[in-house]
This record gives structure tokens, sequence and C-alpha cells, in this order.
């Protein structure tokens, strides 16, 4: 089987990522926000870090239930810094508070976040045509705008290359290498 370049073979985790979770459509808010805060916890670590924390995330974070995760307390935070398991980063903890906020403002505005986002592709995904994936941007002019307006939004860690790491993990960019058979 032939996969991108970028998957680890030595960590099963890369692998079942690659395979069954990176690049498929998303259209799940649950799912949406919980990619951005992966996403945001990454900044300055490697992927491997996360995927290896992302179970001890999903309970400290309620399994990323926007509504819950909104209203945690300062003092809720404050108690994940004890939390071996997960990334305790303050700066980051907070930061899922504030984009669970500035999620549910988007939700209300576009009816969900899905909408929000997709709506910068007029609801197609982005079929890039790359053989390696060392040929990708770090960023693009999509995520570029898009870290812009969330960040306007209230949202915390999402600079533009953020955004473009959850783009192409959402699948609206579709960044697969051409010989991988999961493009």
């Amino acid at each position: 089987m032939n996969r991108c370049g970028w998957v680890k073979m030595t960590n099963p985790l890369y692998i079942t990522y690659h395979d069954q979770e990176w690049g498929k459509l998303l259209h799940d808010d649950r799912s949406l926000f919980e990619l951005l805060c992966l996403e945001g916890y990454q900044a300055g670590l490697s992927w491997e870090t996360i995927l290896n924390k992302r179970q001890a995330f999903k309970e400290a974070f309620h399994n990323y239930d926007i509504d819950r995760v909104a209203q945690m307390s300062d003092e809720e935070l404050d108690s994940l810094l004890d939390n071996s398991d997960i990334i305790r980063h303050r700066a980051k903890l907070y930061a899922t508070r504030a984009n669970a906020q500035a999620f549910q403002a988007i939700q209300e505005e576009f009816g969900s976040f899905d909408r929000y986002i997709w709506s910068y592709l007029n609801f197609t995904p982005l079929v890039n045509q790359v053989d390696s994936y060392k040929d990708l941007p770090a960023q693009n002019d999509l995520s570029q705008k898009i870290a812009k307006d969330l960040k306007k939004r209230g949202c915390k860690f999402v600079g533009p290359t953020t955004i473009y790491s959850f783009l192409e993990a959402a699948g609206l960019i579709n960044d697969h290498e051409n010989g991988c058979d999961f493009k």
C-alpha cells in the first residue's frame, strides 16, 4: 500500500491517522473543533506528540463538547496544568476555551462552523497535484485569510501554518501525494 511520504511507518498512530482520518471530508462541528484544537496544540511540537496525547485531551476537554468547553472555569483550566497526560501549556489550554467561545459565535452567525469554513472554498475541496509532501507549502493565501478572520473572531493559536494543516486534515485541501492510494 502506498502512503504519503510524511507517514512514519514505525508509528501505527501515524498510519491509522493517515489512512482513516487525514484528508477525509469533515463536516461535523464537534470534530472540526477537536481538530482545530489539536492543530493549535501542535504549535512548536510534533504531530506524533499530539497523537499520543489525543485521548487524554478528549477526556480533559469533555470530548470537545463545544458548549461545555466554552463554559470551563479558570480553575478547571488551571487544574489541567497538573495533568501529565496532556501538554501543560497554560496559553494553549486557555485557547481551547477561547476557541470554543469563538466557535459558538461562528455557529450563531453562520448556522454551523462547517458552513463557515467550507464557504471559503465554495463547498468544494481544493485538490492539489503533488508528487512529494516536501513540495507542499506551509501556508497559502487561503490559510492566511482564514487565520486572520479567526483571530479577529477571538480564536487563538490559529496562525496561517496551523490553519493550512487544519484545512489539509479536514479535507478542505487534499494534499495526498499523487502516488498515495488514499488520494
